[in-house]
């Protein structure tokens, strides 16, 4: 519907959601390049399937992918194709700080520009219009560049711990 200024955003009456899919991406930190598929499902075979794929151009290579904290990251079947690829490393994010991982802001990219608010009339269209920014993505890919200096990050970390024991010592009274 639409939105009108202190009106919050609704749907109307008849919406009818056509489904979910769920898309696995890799991002190369050093092209800025996205290799990403959706698949129905999200389980240690989907996503063990989508590394044989995103891993293949690397052979040979070390690969070092961060990934955050989801259990389908560490199934039974992700531990074996672990151990059968000793050049893949993992690395987990802490809970709580996915913003770290580069493919996060990207996914955030993503729902901005091509994914929120879409009127989507099937899961194949939401797929197609996906697989559409992907490849529009890589025509000019770019690497992200973080731009806040380790000070500006720690100044905001001592103001945020600083708020917090406010509340918690106000809350106390």
């Amino acid at each position: 519907m639409p939105i009108c200024f202190g009106v919050t955003e609704k749907r109307t009456h008849d919406y009818v959601r056509h489904g979910t899919t769920n898309l696995f991406a890799a991002l190369d930190i050093g092209t800025g390049r996205v290799y990403g598929e959706c698949k129905p499902t999200r389980n240690g075979a989907d996503f063990v399937a989508f590394l044989d794929k995103a891993v293949k151009p690397h052979r040979g290579k070390d690969i070092h992918i961060v990934l955050d904290n989801l259990s389908t990251h560490a199934t039974p079947e992700v531990v074996k194709w672990l151990e059968a690829h000793p050049r893949v490393e993992f690395h987990f994010t802490p809970v709580g700080s996915s913003w770290i991982n580069q493919i996060e802001i990207w996914f955030g990219i993503i729902t901005r520009q091509s994914i929120r608010r879409g009127t989507f009339s099937s899961v194949k269209v939401l797929v197609t219009q996906i697989r559409d920014y992907i490849t529009h993505w890589n025509t000019d890919p770019r690497p992200f560049e973080w731009t806040a200096t380790t000070d500006e990050i720690l100044a905001k970390v001592r103001l945020t711990q600083t708020n917090i024991k406010k509340l918690v010592d106000n809350n106390g009274k």
